[in-house]
């Protein structure tokens, strides 16, 4: 007779936890809509879960998880026409008040005279290079050998998840990344105006888009989830979208010198220009704030930034500010099999491209290029006065980069 209590007892306990498990599950996939249709994507309609395809070998937490994902889609396959219409609405030029973007200004053109790329060809072209370098055993950089499991949660924290459309981005700065943070937040509705929606992406002020409250990141699972994170992280990594923009990385460095010390940025001027102007330009007594700096003649010099990217004491005291860190180390783009590479270089057709593949085309538009936006024919410039040894160990440093996501190297800045 306990025994049989004892049974049902356990039977019940079970049932509790399985049905709060769902709960919680629920709360945040259940309303997801899913839009996996890409012709080069490896992402699985929900189909493939109840007929057996590559969820074989998944443990059994999950495969409950997996069908409990797969449940949810078919109780949302599309996001409401109302909703859809209200995001259509909105100005296209709406006034911009944000102090860099006012310096920058943005280019509104159409852009119509510009070469159509074979935008398809383009991604497979992307997708093999990188492919083929990350499989590449004589081809090696930090990290590369490790395993997604291996990735801490820290180092998970680019990766932006909309589970409203099933669409993972992993954001590298000073690669259009506070617009398609803009983008990523009318869709996945996460901040609201006077308890609406935002429904145009630049009407979304530029504090907003880079608090790290605002949106949903990889990092963030282990607080909702717990054990279970890294089983919904893998299941939302095989079923979602998943793109990435990147930059011709030197271009990259000269973007974020400009952007954090040719600007006054008081943050950036305490952390990172006081120590750089005592270490590599000894000036000792310095202001305590940028603006007396600037107005003192006190700025850092690019040089100084190289230095300071090159001294072994950066990275022994903390990591590279994500403003100049390595992409494979922002995305880990050999861990992570992503489905759409973007370039700044190519922007705006890559932007239209992948909303159209996204099927979000009608709801927005990706925010335009900036006019004065930092070029590649600046480098030669910009390294001029760079000794040739020093260009030589900063290829080093990013030259992962270059290679794995296809950009030549820099032969010009790298021989005398």
């Amino acid at each position: 007779m306990t025994k049989a209590r004892l049974l049902r007892l356990s039977v019940v306990l079970v049932s509790i936890f399985m049905i709060l498990l769902i709960i919680v599950y629920w709360d945040n996939v259940g309303t997801a809509h899913f839009y996996l249709h890409t012709s080069f994507s490896r992402a699985r309609s929900p189909g493939a879960i109840a007929a057996g395809e590559d969820w074989e070998a998944l443990p059994d937490v999950d495969e409950f998880l997996a069908k409990l994902l797969s449940s949810s889609l078919k109780q949302n396959s599309s996001i409401p026409r109302k909703t859809e219409q209200l995001l259509i609405q909105g100005s296209n030029k709406p006034v911009v008040s944000n102090l860099e973007e006012n310096v920058r200004g943005y280019d509104w053109s159409t852009h119509k005279d510009r070469n159509s790329l074979d935008q398809e060809k383009l991604q497979v072209e992307r997708q093999r290079t990188l492919r083929e370098f990350c499989a590449n055993s004589s081809f090696t950089f930090p990290t590369k050998e490790r395993s997604f499991d291996d990735i801490p949660n820290y180092e998970l924290n680019h990766l932006i998840v909309d589970d409203r459309h099933g669409v993972i981005y992993c954001y590298v700065p000073k690669v259009a990344c506070t617009n398609w943070k803009r983008v990523m937040i009318v869709l996945s509705e996460s901040l609201l105006d006077q308890g609406v929606p935002y429904r145009n992406p630049l009407d979304i002020p530029r504090e907003h888009v880079h608090n790290t409250s605002t949106h949903l990141t990889f990092n963030k699972f282990w607080r909702r989830y717990g054990k279970f994170s890294r089983h919904l992280m893998k299941i939302k990594l095989k079923k979602y979208t998943k793109f990435l923009f990147v930059r011709d990385p030197f271009v990259r460095l000269i973007s974020a010198f400009r952007s954090k010390f040719e600007l006054e940025n008081e943050d950036f001027y305490r952390r990172f220009a006081i120590p750089m102007l005592k270490l590599y330009s000894n000036h000792t007594n310095l202001p305590t704030s940028v603006s007396e700096a600037f107005g003192a003649g006190l700025k850092v010099s690019f040089s100084d930034f190289i230095q300071y990217l090159l001294d072994p004491r950066t990275e022994k005291m903390a990591p590279f500010n994500e403003h100049w860190r390595q992409v494979y180390r922002l995305c880990h783009p050999c861990q992570i099999d992503y489905d759409f590479i973007g370039k700044l270089e190519t922007l705006d057709e890559d932007a239209a491209y992948l909303l159209q593949l996204l099927k979000v085309d009608r709801l927005l538009r990706f925010p335009p290029s900036y006019r004065n936006r930092t070029a590649s024919s600046w480098e030669d410039n910009w390294f001029a006065k760079i000794p040739l040894a020093w260009r030589q160990q900063l290829y080093k440093l990013y030259e992962a980069d270059f290679v794995l996501f296809g950009y030549p190297k820099p032969e010009n800045l790298l021989k005398d």
